[in-house]
Parts: C-alpha cells; structure tokens; sequence
C-alpha cells in the first residue's frame, strides 16, 4: 500500500511538471523552410501558437533586425488575415544585384479578419525574405501577439548562448553556411540532364541494334548450317538404300 502511494504520488508530480513546464515551449518561433543559407534567400515560417484558453490570437507584428536588414521580404496570402509590410529608409544603404538599396523592410503585421487563432490551435505565417546576411550566424526578430481580450505578450527577449531560456524568447533563425557552388543554375543542369539522356538514349538504340544485328546473322548460320546437315542425311540415306539393293 505504502508503494502505491509513493508511485501514485510521484505519477502526480510529473504530471506537475509538465503542465508547468508546458508553456516555456510555446512561444512564437522562426523556423526556414529546408535551409537558411548565408547570402541566399529563404522562405521562414512565425509559428504563432495559442496560449490562452478564453481568448483568440487577432494580431502579429514582427520586427526584422536593423543590424542586419533585409531587402526583399514578401509575405504569403492568408485566408482570414489583413497583412501589412512596413518598410523604414536605411542610415547605410544596402547593395543588391549592382543596385543601391535605401530602405528595407521593418515590419510586417499580420491582423486576422475574422476568428484569428483560436484556443488549442496554432498557425504558421511564412515570408520570404532575403538577401540573407553573410556576417552573422542568426537572425533575431522581435513578435508582439496580440489576443482578443486586448492583452499583449513581447517575445522580445533575446536568448543568450549559455544561459537558460527567458520567459519571453525572442524568434531566432539560425544561418547554415553558404553552398560552395553559389548560386544554383538550373537551367544549366538541366541542359546538362536532357544532353545526358539523350546520349544514353542513342547509346542503348545503338547497342540495341548490334544486338538485333547479331542475332539475325545467328539465325542465318544456324539456318544454313541445318540445310547443310539435312542434305548430307539424306544423301546417306539414298546411298545406304542403294548398298541394300545391290547387296
């Protein structure tokens, strides 16, 4: 009895636990679509989840870094949200492409139309965004969510290597090296592939045909070979029959 109540009890605490533990992992978080590579350019997902039990998420707004701004940020359509791109002049203006660029993108808002995120539900907001920077490793963004009861959380609170996690963590991309080729040139390789095939296509006709070429001279020789053998045969038949004759 006494170990059914120290199993019963610690079942309980661990349960404990999780519950109280449950919402330092669900906070808003940034994470790439397949890679994030240094000089290149990404499609990034917010995941936005529900913390609440009595009040939708109506509202997004995330803050891209100044440090290291970005050009080229365009948002996906969502069903049921207003989106909004706020763009700011740069102090130092960016080069891209052999162009001079004099503002980036600051913001973008994200407001629900309709019902929002609801309680137990999650949503993701996808961007595209680059040209991503060479000289960082990460990328640290700032979200405000807003609920329908007017309350606001800041997941403004930058995590710091060695430290534990802060109670309101800020979303953070992490940067993958840059591709040693650079930039992929697709058509290329596909001229590549279609040249290829096309070769190994020609190949096999050509191999196919000596094949074919083959066996029909086979069958010829064989053919002749046969004749050749039934005539002996019956030569030697009417030669035996003659033998029998005189004999």
């Amino acid at each position: 009895m006494k170990a059914s109540r120290i199993a019963a009890a610690g079942a309980a605490a661990g349960v404990t636990v999780l519950v109280l533990s449950a919402p330092a992992f669900a906070h808003v978080t940034v994470q790439p679509e397949g890679t994030a590579a240094k000089g290149g350019y990404a499609v990034v997902d917010f995941k936005v989840p529900n913390e609440r039990d009595d009040a939708s998420t109506t509202k997004l707004e995330v803050t891209f870094p100044t440090d290291h701004p970005l050009a080229s940020v365009m948002p996906e359509p969502m069903p049921g949200w207003k989106i909004e791109v706020t763009k700011s002049r740069l102090d130092k203006p960016l080069e891209m492409h052999g162009e001079k660029i004099t503002e980036a993108v600051s913001k973008v808002t994200w407001t629900a139309d309709g019902k929002g995120i609801q309680p137990g539900y999650f949503e993701k907001f996808p961007l595209s965004v680059g040209q991503l920077p060479e000289d960082t490793d990460q990328l640290v963004f700032k979200a405000l969510q807003t609920y329908s009861n007017k309350e606001v959380v800041r997941w403004i609170e930058v995590p710091q290597e060695g430290q534990e996690e802060p109670d309101n963590p800020a979303p953070v991309l992490k940067l993958s090296a840059a591709s040693e080729g650079g930039h992929h040139d697709a058509g290329a390789d596909d001229d590549a592939d279609s040249e290829s095939a096309e070769k190994a296509s020609a190949e096999t006709a050509a191999d196919d045909s000596g094949s074919s070429d083959g066996t029909d001279t086979t069958a010829r020789v064989l053919g002749i070979v046969g004749i050749v053998v039934g005539a002996a045969g019956v030569a030697y038949g009417v030669l035996a029959g003659r033998r029998r004759s005189n004999a």
